[in-house]
């Protein structure tokens, strides 16, 4: 009876001593959830797939990309705030999602971004631009400016819809150049860039990736960028043509819910800034238009914080949101 006694209690304590390095062991050691809010094939699902690829064979699990369009991009960011703060379950958002959608539409987004998300890196900001067609007069964004001063409301602009960066940007530029154009929205698509190269507008705002094949064909012309991107580094920005305000761009970032345990974070943070330093990935997002300028937890929720009073400010001054 003794000898079948202790026999148990090895089997049972070498049972236990067995399994401790598997309860043990370090995060993550499962497959990690990565909520992309949009639709496949989109510029966010695209950028979110290549980074947690990337990030997956840094951290020895895969990021398992899942798509949850909806309400704005938030519908799956709601969903992150949502889920278990073990680092399982992260979100690729956008501006859209932590910005724009606050000022815009508050009372559409059920969380506050500031409380109840973890910033771990931003790398990827969608570079947009200002064009004119290549048979317009305008050489320069300061010739466009004189004679939008002399012909107020004469030059129409065509942007991916009411509320977006491009008209938001649009406000900045008539805001700090005194300038008025009549906007043209759409429901953003090619039709955006395709009404300046058809000539049904004299300018147009848009995404760098819907622009550059027209610009490369000679078809329209970039007067204006709203942030500097590889390959067009002789276009200037607000600020460098001396104004001091620039202008908004949107961003693509990696959250996880609050509270998020410190070990997630110890380790998802670097493997987000290693991953968008790999020279191989680095080329292959700049040929797909995005500019990629790494910034630390810190450093997004500052811009995220400016950026919103920014935002914010131009909508209750053109009336895209009521004065407090």
């Amino acid at each position: 009876m003794k000898r079948l006694f202790f026999l148990l209690s090895f089997i049972v304590c070498g049972f236990v001593l067995g399994t401790q390095p598997i309860l043990a062991q370090p995060y993550p050691n499962r497959p990690i959830q990565l909520i992309i809010p949009a639709t496949a094939g989109s510029i966010l699902d695209i950028a979110g797939r290549l980074l947690g690829e990337e990030m997956g064979r840094i951290l020895g699990v895969p990021l398992i990309p899942v798509d949850k369009p909806g309400a704005g991009f938030t519908l799956g960011t709601d969903f992150v705030v949502k889920s278990k703060k073990d680092g399982y379950t992260l979100v690729y958002t956008n501006s859209s999602a932590i910005v724009n959608a606050r000022v815009l539409n508050p009372e559409t987004v059920p969380y506050d971004p500031e409380k109840d998300l973890e910033p771990l890196g931003l790398a990827l900001f969608v570079s947009g631009g200002l064009a004119v067609h290549h048979n317009s007069p305008w050489k320069t964004f300061g010739e466009l400016v004189g004679y939008s001063k002399k012909n107020p409301e004469k030059l129409r602009v065509s942007t991916n819809g009411i509320g977006s960066t491009a008209h938001l940007n649009l406000e900045i530029i008539q805001a700090v150049t005194g300038t008025r154009f009549t906007h043209v929205p759409f429901k953003a698509g090619d039709a955006v860039s395709n009404a300046l190269v058809g000539e049904h507008v004299e300018m147009t705002f848009d995404v760098m990736s819907k622009l550059v094949p027209h610009v490369e064909s000679g078809k329209i012309r970039l007067l204006l960028l709203d942030k500097k991107m590889s390959g067009f580094t002789d276009i200037p920005t607000m600020t460098d043509l001396g104004y001091k305000q620039d202008l908004c761009t949107s961003w693509l970032a990696l959250y996880g819910p609050a509270g998020l345990a410190e070990e997630a974070k110890s380790a998802l943070i670097p493997a987000f800034e290693k991953a968008i330093n790999n020279p191989e990935l680095k080329a292959k997002l700049e040929k797909m238009f995005f500019a990629v300028d790494y910034k630390s937890p810190a450093e997004m929720r500052k811009m995220a914080a400016e950026q919103y009073e920014t935002i914010l400010e131009i909508a209750k001054k053109t009336g895209l949101r009521k004065a407090d």
